[in-house]
């Protein structure tokens, strides 16, 4: 069973930053695509950015410029560097990885974790 353990969450003003970490724990052959989304109360998930593992990303127009994914294959980790915060950017932050166990391909998610911005 693959597990991805989050942390980095918490209550920060608009204007201020936040770093969020991710590292993938179990019996992992490897991983392709990681990234993270997120879910605002009452609104459907959506993704923030993704990263390839030959560094390759992809950011929504809404964080370009303002978050930053880093991501080191050797320890299976990412992270999110998020700055210049908005109170549109409270949400659940979700990690997220495709990845190959035992040969198999699969999605696999973190439990998520809270980000909350006041105005």
């Amino acid at each position: 069973q693959v597990q991805l353990v989050e942390s980095g969450g918490g209550l920060v003003q608009a204007g201020g930053s936040l770093r969020l970490s991710c590292a993938a724990s179990g019996r992992l052959f490897s991983i392709n695509d990681m990234g993270w989304y997120r879910q605002a109360p009452g609104k459907q998930r959506e993704l923030v950015v993704v990263i390839t593992r030959g560094g390759i990303t992809n950011y929504a127009d809404s964080v370009k410029g303002r978050f930053t994914i880093s991501r080191d294959n050797a320890k299976n980790s990412v992270a999110l560097q998020m700055n210049s915060l908005k109170p549109e950017d409270t949400a659940v932050y979700y990690c997220n990885a495709q990845a190959l166990v035992w040969g198999a391909p699969g999605t696999y998610w973190g439990q998520g974790t809270q980000v909350t911005v006041s105005s």
